[in-house]
């Protein structure tokens, strides 16, 4: 896969805390009405630097339990009595041992509803230390850094017919790509065995356009967004 550069982005923890700072301030993000039986679940798009250039931490998950194997950014159930932020700090602190306080949070993004029956919300944060990262094997199969360029870059995003949404392992690179208006997937394909899907995907997406990119909030929405089967469990 090519690693086509993508636009500048900050090559610092508190370059990145101050763009998202400004752009998330401005930044209408939608919510979810709470109804009868709905579950809630908070994540967290959390930007680091270890060792290299600030980046997102994107896990995979242990292979057990709920998505088992998939793609996924820290976080998990809210709990009773907890806010959305509340929930994202603790299961960050639960699953890759990482502190983070309330002034670490730089804001949030569009709500998601995924087809598992959670609405999802991402939260922003950047952490100026991430040297405790001690990673739950209960939960946490691996951890990976997105590099903020890479995710800025502009053969990322990729859309598919739904018939060409498959798991890893049986990825076509030379799928072609549709309109991002079509009936398409999104492929968030940032590395070679590192293609991600809805909803995380999603997520990963909105971020790179708002934060990263500063495009038009409207043209950002990932709420209708598709799901590939295997990730609504």
């Amino acid at each position: 896969m090519d690693l086509i550069s993508g636009p500048r982005v900050p090559d610092s923890v508190d370059g990145f805390r101050e763009l998202a700072g400004a752009r998330l301030g401005g930044f209408p993000h939608t919510e979810v009405a709470d109804a009868p039986g709905l579950r809630r679940a908070a994540v967290l798009l959390c930007v680091v630097a270890v060792d290299g250039p600030p980046s997102v931490m994107v896990i995979k998950r242990a292979y057990r339990g709920r998505n088992a194997g998939q793609w996924a950014l820290p976080g998990g159930r809210v709990d009773d009595g907890e806010t959305v932020e509340q929930a994202a700090i603790r299961e960050l602190h639960e699953e890759l041992g990482l502190t983070a306080s309330p002034a670490d949070l730089l804001g949030r993004l569009d709500d998601f509803p995924a087809a598992s029956g959670f609405v999802i919300t991402p939260i922003v944060a950047a952490l100026a230390d991430a040297s405790e990262l001690r990673p739950s094997p209960d939960e946490v199969h691996s951890v990976h850094q997105v590099d903020l360029a890479r995710l800025a870059a502009d053969d990322v995003p990729h859309w598919v017919h739904p018939n060409e949404a498959v798991r890893q392992q049986d990825l076509r690179p030379d799928a072609p790509s549709v309109p991002y208006d079509g009936p398409g997937l999104l492929q968030m394909r940032l590395a070679e065995n590192m293609t991600i899907h809805a909803p995380t995907g999603a997520m990963l997406w909105q971020f790179r356009e708002v934060i990263l990119l500063g495009r038009d909030p409207d043209a950002a929405r990932i709420a209708h967004f598709a799901q590939p089967e295997w990730t609504r469990n």
